[in-house]
């Protein structure tokens, strides 16, 4: 019977929770009659049964880094609520006591409010040589005096094998124990906010990984028939589904009060088949909320149809604060790239598309989409700017380039110096990928340790999976690939941020990028009512996006074609009476390795130079 069927509220905690000198321990079990806690060293503790599946048990004298396990039967198990896998997925699990951890940043109050946000994703395993929190707490400062105000940290939920992305987590509750101690990532996100960054956490509720999933043998009730392109899915609207609802809201509540995470970012959301009265994810960052009050969290989503009711258009609206815009990074790729494939297809890469998004936040709002044979994305016209997340990489679409590229070392500089402005400078809210911002040399490409035969269904499954990419398929190409088993491939993608001329430019473009964008105070406001944006394409190459708050205005200009005589044909271009356009920032300047600033724009047309941005601001013709 299920709590929804009883009546019977379920326990207000999961897993082992220490509570003074005793541990209080809850499973839920309702596969079986009988559930044993086994604790080295001492006779089996028979756990009570209390309704719709759960079984609790309370030993004395045990806390912090005592391990044990579960008795089903005659099998031991891992508690599927472990709050770390010392020895991995088949170990004991082990006590953590979240309250041994002594804070130091007690005074932080949160995630900035998500106009503010410039986020930064990144992957523990390979964000530095070490791979662990230790040696990436010691870049905090980087990124701190670089600007970015969140960052975004890939899954970290214990999964099998030595190296993986953390997609293909099987024990939610614990950190990955290659990366380091609990108390590790406590330091890390303490550190964090002590330099003024906020850190959120990417979340898998769409699957469990292959290897090392334990929670199928408490329970049958966990999966349900649907499957989705990495495994089967959770029940979330069948027969027992209140006590997956339950373990998952316990999931966020152990991530945002346990490790003080400040917000989520919710995986492939649209693989969650949910037809319950409140959608899983509502209802999952109404959980997050509650458990951060007083602080501020910040929630992003990943959902491909680009399904805008998952954002909040208010604060005070259900939801995420944001979802992911693949529209903006397909355009923009093309733009770069002249990559037309796959699910680039439908995509031209044209100014039009660019200065379209600037203003209208999405181009598939509903209308037929080729590459998947049906119709696409949902009305984003009654949502802020800041309600969508716009990036040029992420760790799927650099992979996803098949050899792991980084963008700058294949397309034209310029080029990718313009729309890193627009990415930066744009109405939305922005997102690096980590080095893009120092133009590091290291690839990303997929990597997961398994063990055969699974290991060879992962790549072939990979191979498959870049067969859409018809640059991709031919043999030549295809031999060129890495094994995402092979631990070189791994290794090959650890940043070890050495200095390079071409990383030091890229470092100057980019902060003073993020400073403009935080010190302007029009630039600053972006993303709520106080500015207006209007956009336009002109030509076929260049991009219009003007601000305006009062008399108060900046435009950017960004030219992806050819030099060219500009006509002053478009309203945009219009200064506020009594005003003239004083340029701000070039992207062609040679701090940046450009080739310095050319044009000027004084009273008559405008010659702009190939390949570059421009942010002008609107001042008296007076100064």
């Amino acid at each position: 019977m299920s709590p929804r069927e009883s009546g019977q509220p379920p326990p207000p905690r999961l897993g082992a929770i220490v509570r003074g000198d005793d541990t209080a321990f809850t499973v839920w079990a309702p596969s079986h009659r009988e559930v044993a806690l086994v604790i080295d060293g001492r006779p089996d503790i028979a756990m009570r049964p209390f309704g719709d599946g759960y079984f609790g048990a309370t030993a004395s004298g045990v806390g912090q880094g005592q391990r044990y396990w579960f008795r089903l039967a005659d099998r031991l198990r891992p508690d599927p609520v472990s709050r770390f896998q010392p020895e991995g997925p088949f170990g004991p699990s082990m006590i953590v006591d979240p309250g041994a951890y002594q804070w130091h940043a007690r005074d932080w109050g949160g995630a900035l409010p998500r106009h503010r946000q410039i986020l930064y994703e990144l992957h523990i395993g390979t964000f530095t040589v070490g791979g662990t929190w230790a040696s990436a707490r010691e870049r905090l400062p980087h990124l701190a005096s670089l600007g970015i105000t969140t960052l975004e940290i890939m899954p970290i939920a214990e999964f099998d094998g030595r190296f993986g992305w953390g997609y293909d987590g099987v024990f939610l509750f614990a950190p990955f124990h290659h990366y380091g101690m609990p108390d590790e990532v406590r330091g890390f996100v303490d550190a964090a906010h002590a330099l003024g960054l906020a850190v959120i956490l990417d979340v898998v509720y769409n699957h469990l990984g292959p290897s090392g999933n334990v929670v199928s043998e408490f329970s049958t009730f966990y999966f349900t028939g649907h499957e989705t392109e990495w495994g089967q899915g959770f029940n979330l609207d069948g027969p027992c589904a209140g006590p997956v609802r339950h373990f998952m809201r316990e999931n966020v509540r152990h991530w945002i009060e346990e490790y003080r995470f400040d917000g989520l970012r919710f995986d492939a959301t649209h693989a969650l088949v949910d037809r319950s009265p409140t959608y899983i994810i509502h209802e999952l960052a109404d959980q997050a909320r509650a458990s951060a009050t007083p602080r501020r969290i910040y929630l992003t989503a990943e959902n491909e149809p680009q399904d805008t009711s998952l954002a909040r258009r208010g604060d005070g609206d259900p939801g995420v604060d944001s979802i992911w815009n693949e529209d903006w990074h397909h355009s923009a790729i093309v733009a770069l790239t002249g990559r037309r494939e796959a699910y680039l297809t439908d995509y031209q890469g044209s100014a039009h598309e660019l200065a379209t998004m600037a203003r209208r936040n999405l181009l598939y709002q509903g209308q037929w989409y080729s590459w998947q044979k049906q119709p696409r994305g949902s009305d984003a016209s009654r949502h802020p700017h800041s309600a969508f997340v716009c990036f040029l990489e992420n760790h799927d679409q650099v992979a996803n380039t098949g050899t792991g590229g980084r963008l700058h070392q294949f397309v034209d500089r310029a080029r990718w110096r313009a729309l890193s402005t627009l990415l930066l400078l744009g109405p939305a809210t922005p997102m690096l990928f980590q080095g893009q911002e120092e133009a590091v040399e290291q690839p990303f490409t997929y990597f997961a340790d398994h063990r055969p035969p699974l290991a060879e269904l992962v790549r072939n499954g990979r191979l498959e999976f870049l067969s859409q990419f018809p640059s991709l398929s031919s043999p030549e190409v295809r031999e060129r690939l890495t094994d995402p088993g092979d631990e070189a491939s791994f290794n090959g993608c650890r940043l070890d941020w050495r200095t390079t001329t071409e990383g030091e430019e890229a470092r100057r473009l980019y902060s003073d990028l993020i400073a403009l964008r935080q010190n302007d105070p029009l630039l600053l406001a972006l993303g709520t009512p106080d500015v207006t944006v209007e956009s336009s394409a002109p030509t076929s190459h260049i991009v219009l996006v003007r601000y305006s708050a009062g008399e108060d205005s900046r435009l950017l200009v960004i030219n992806l074609g050819p030099s060219t005589d500009f006509p002053m044909n478009d309203p945009l271009l219009a200064p506020v009476a009594g005003h003239r356009w004083a340029l701000v920032f070039c992207s062609e300047q040679p701090k940046y390795g450009g080739s310095g600033v050319h044009p000027s724009f004084e009273d008559g047309s405008w010659r702009l130079q190939p390949h570059c941005a421009w942010l002008l601001a609107s001042v008296s013709k007076d100064q």
